[in-house]
C-alpha cells in the first residue's frame, strides 16, 4: 500500500510592512481610492489650546539668505531686507535694524546676510568699519579693503571719485547730474569738516564763497584739487568770489570777511584735531564694482571729532559710488547694481559729532530711491536714546520704526518699555528676549564657562506680525571670518 502523498503547503501571502500612500493594499484592507484633505479651522490661542499637538503653524517664507533654523520647528529661516523687498514683497523698506547685547553674535548675522547677499549679485558696502568686523569677510569675497586713520591711509573729500570718468562716458542731463551731485558731495563734505572743527556751522555768505571756489577750482584746475587747492583760490580772491562775498570793491573788507573761512581751512590743511587725512590725495580710490570696507579702526575712541568726519567722508564717497554706478545703469551702459550698506556699531557713529544723527536720517529715508538696501546694527535701544538733544534722540528712534524688518537679540528687561513703544511685541516674545541676555552656566566637566544661552539666537520682527525665532549656526568656512577675539588668542611660542 503506497503511503498518502502530504498536501503541499500554498506560500502565505506577502504583507507589506509598510501602508501604502491610500491605505493598505487588497480586499478589506482599508485601501482607499481618495484621501479627501483635512478640515482647516482657525481659532486663538485660547479656543484651540486644547487641541494641541494637532496643530501646525504656518512655515517661514523660502525667500532670502538662509540664516538658520526655526527655533520651534527647525526649519530653514530665510532673511534678508533685499530678498524679502524686492522680491518677497514682505516688507516696505528694503533695511534691517538689529538689536542685542554685545557676544551674542549680531555682527555674525549680518556677515551672513552679506555673503548670502554677495552670492545673489548685491555689493555689500561697509562705510566705516570702526572695530573691525568685516575685513576678513569683504577680503574673502575678493572685495575691496581700504585703511584710513593718522598714518594708515588717506581720503580727499574733493575727489569726485568715479564720477569724472564716468562723465565722459555719458551726455546731457546725465552727464550734468552726475557732475552736478559731484559738486554737492564736495560742498557738503567741506561745510561738514569746518562745522566738526568749529563746534559751528559756516555762515551763509561762507558757504556761497565755498560754492563759487569750488566752481572756479574744477573750471580751472587740471587734475583732481586737495584742500590746499581750495584755500589758494580764496587767497587769491578772483572776481567771482568778490562778487558772491559783498566786498564792494574793497579788498581789506574780502579779507575781513573771508579770515574766519580762512582759518579753518589751514585747520583742514596742516594737522590739529583732524590731522592730515583730508588733506592729500586719496590713498586708493573706492570701486563700485566689488565688496568695500573702509577699516577705521586705527582711529581711537577718544578722537571723536576725527572719528565723525571720517565717517562722514566715507558715507559721502561710497553713496557717490552708489549713484555714479545708477546712473550708468540709467543710460544703458552697465549693469544694474543693488548695494548692502552696512553701518554697524551704529551707537558710536551718532556720538561722533553733530550732524551725524542727520546724515544717518537722511540715509535711512532715501535708501529704497538710492537702490540699497542697509543694516543698522546697535546694542539696545537705550544707546540710541542716549543722545544729548531731544530731537536727535527722537530721530534715532525713528531708524527703528521706519526699518522694514527688526531683529532682536537677548536685551534686558528694563529695554522692553523703549522697545515695544517702537515695535509691537507680545509678552512671550519680550520673555524669551529677556532669556536669551541670561549669563553662561559654569561647565562642571570643562571647568570653564557654557557659551551663552542667547548666543546666536534672534527673533526677526516685521510690524505686528509674530515674531520668527531662530538660531544661527555658522559654517566651517565662516568661522574663520567670524572670530572677533583675535587679539585674546596667544599666539606666543
Amino acid at each position: 500500500m503506497k503511503p498518502r502523498k502530504k498536501p503541499s503547503k500554498s506560500p502565505a501571502p506577502v504583507v507589506p510592512r509598510r501602508p501604502g500612500p491610500r491605505g493598505w493594499l487588497g480586499w478589506g484592507r482599508g485601501e482607499d481610492t481618495l484621501v479627501e484633505a483635512p478640515d482647516q479651522y482657525r481659532g486663538t490661542t485660547v479656543q484651540v489650546c486644547g487641541l494641541w499637538p494637532w496643530v501646525i503653524g504656518s512655515g517661514t517664507p523660502m525667500v532670502g539668505v538662509p540664516l538658520g533654523r526655526h527655533a520651534v520647528s527647525g526649519a530653514t529661516v530665510c532673511c534678508d531686507p533685499i530678498s524679502w523687498f524686492q522680491r518677497a514683497n514682505l516688507i516696505s523698506n528694503p533695511s534691517v535694524f538689529i538689536l542685542g547685547k554685545p557676544g551674542l553674535g549680531k555682527s555674525t548675522v549680518v556677515r551672513r546676510m552679506a555673503t548670502g547677499l554677495a552670492g545673489y549679485g548685491v555689493m555689500p558696502l561697509v562705510l566705516g568699519d570702526l572695530k573691525p568686523d568685516y575685513v576678513d569677510l569683504v577680503r574673502a569675497l575678493g572685495g575691496q579693503v581700504l585703511s584710513l586713520g593718522r598714518g594708515r591711509g588717506y581720503l580727499n573729500i574733493l575727489d569726485p571719485g568715479e564720477a569724472k570718468e564716468a562723465a565722459t562716458r555719458l551726455t546731457g542731463a546725465a552727464k550734468a547730474a552726475v557732475l552736478a551731485d559731484a559738486h554737492g558731495r564736495q560742498l557738503t563734505m567741506v561745510s561738514a569738516l569746518i562745522t566738526i572743527l568749529r563746534s559751528t556751522p559756516p555762515t551763509d555768505r561762507e558757504e556761497t564763497i565755498l560754492d563759487r571756489a569750488l566752481r572756479v577750482l574744477n573750471e580751472k584746475h587740471d587734475g583732481i584739487p586737495v584742500l590746499s587747492d581750495l584755500l589758494k583760490v580764496v587767497r587769491q580772491a578772483p572776481e567771482e568770489l568778490r562778487v558772491v562775498a559783498l566786498d564792494r570793491g574793497d579788498f581789506a573788507k574780502y579779507q575781513d570777511i573771508t579770515e574766519n573761512l580762512e582759518a579753518s581751512l589751514i585747520g583742514l590743511t596742516t594737522g590739529g584735531r583732524l590731522g592730515e587725512t583730508f588733506a592729500r590725495q586719496t590713498t586708493e580710490p573706492m570701486r563700485r564694482d566689488c565688496p568695500v570696507v573702509v577699516d577705521v579702526s586705527g582711529i581711537d575712541d577718544t578722537e571723536v571729532d576725527l572719528q565723525a568726519a571720517v565717517l562722514l567722508a566715507c558715507w559721502s564717497a561710497g553713496f557717490g559710488a552708489v549713484n555714479v554706478a545708477h546712473a550708468l545703469a540709467d543710460a544703458g551702459l552697465e549693469r544694474r547694481r543693488h548695494y548692502f550698506v552696512i553701518m554697524d556699531e551704529l551707537w558710536r557713529a551718532l556720538r561722533a559729532g553733530r550732524g551725524m544723527v542727520d546724515r544717518v536720517d537722511a540715509l535711512t529715508r532715501l535708501n529704497r530711491q538710492r537702490g540699497v538696501g542697509m543694516a543698522m546694527v546697535s546694542h539696545t535701544m537705550s544707546d540710541l536714546l542716549a543722545l544729548s538733544h531731544e530731537e536727535d534722540r527722537m530721530k534715532a528712534k525713528g531708524f527703528v520704526e521706519r526699518s522694514g524688518m527688526v531683529i532682536c537679540g537677548g536685551l534686558p528687561g528694563a529695554e522692553m518699555p523703549l522697545l515695544t513703544s517702537a515695535i509691537p511685541l507680545s509678552y512671550a516674545e519680550q520673555n524669551l528676549l529677556k532669556g536669551w541676555q541670561d549669563p553662561p552656566a559654569w561647565d562642571p566637566h570643562t571647568g570653564k564657562e557654557a557659551a551663552p544661552p542667547g548666543r546666536g539666537k534672534f527673533l526677526a520682527k516685521v510690524g505686528g506680525r509674530p515674531g520668527i525665532p531662530f538660531e544661527v549656526e555658522l559654517t566651517r568656512a565662516e568661522i574663520a571670518v567670524n572670530d572677533t577675539n583675535k587679539l585674546w588668542h596667544n599666539k606666543a611660542s
